[in-house]
């Protein structure tokens, strides 16, 4: 969450975004969004006979919501800069409920803005974490 200018974030500063489910609405829409018609996603029948015994949510569907979640001060937010280390750890379902826990990693000071790169763990509603990321945004200073 980037709810203030670079000047005014500190490394450790972390934060938790509210909780939103995961719909069956949700994966069709992205589905039809994205062109990702993967079985697994969107065939209940095939799903039925995978690992996992369901169909799970897409891990970019799943990213996509908690971004949307991350509170973002307009005018400080420059830029989104990009996305190191993505891992989906285990799978959102249908119902699961998802949120997501930042930390501020580091701080890259420049001229009129500054990097920050925060460590972001999304969980469900059993505490479990199902993907994890670094974000990395350019957020102006407050000058």
């Amino acid at each position: 969450m980037i709810r203030h200018y670079f000047d005014e974030i500190q490394v450790g500063d972390r934060n938790t975004t509210p909780a939103r489910t995961i719909t069956e609405t949700d994966i069709v829409n992205f589905a039809s969004l994205s062109g990702d018609w993967f079985p697994l996603h969107t065939d209940a029948e095939y799903a039925s006979g995978t690992m996992y015994g369901e169909r799970v949510a897409h891990g970019m569907l799943v990213l996509s919501v908690v971004t949307g979640l991350i509170t973002l001060k307009p005018g400080a937010v420059q830029a989104f800069h990009g996305i190191e280390g993505l891992r989906f750890r285990r799978p959102t379902i249908i119902g699961d409920t998802v949120h997501a826990e930042t930390e501020v990693l580091d701080l890259e000071s420049r001229d009129q803005a500054g990097l920050v790169t925060s460590g972001l763990t999304v969980k469900n509603q059993r505490a479990e974490t199902v993907t994890t990321a670094r974000f990395r945004w350019l957020v102006a200073r407050n000058t």
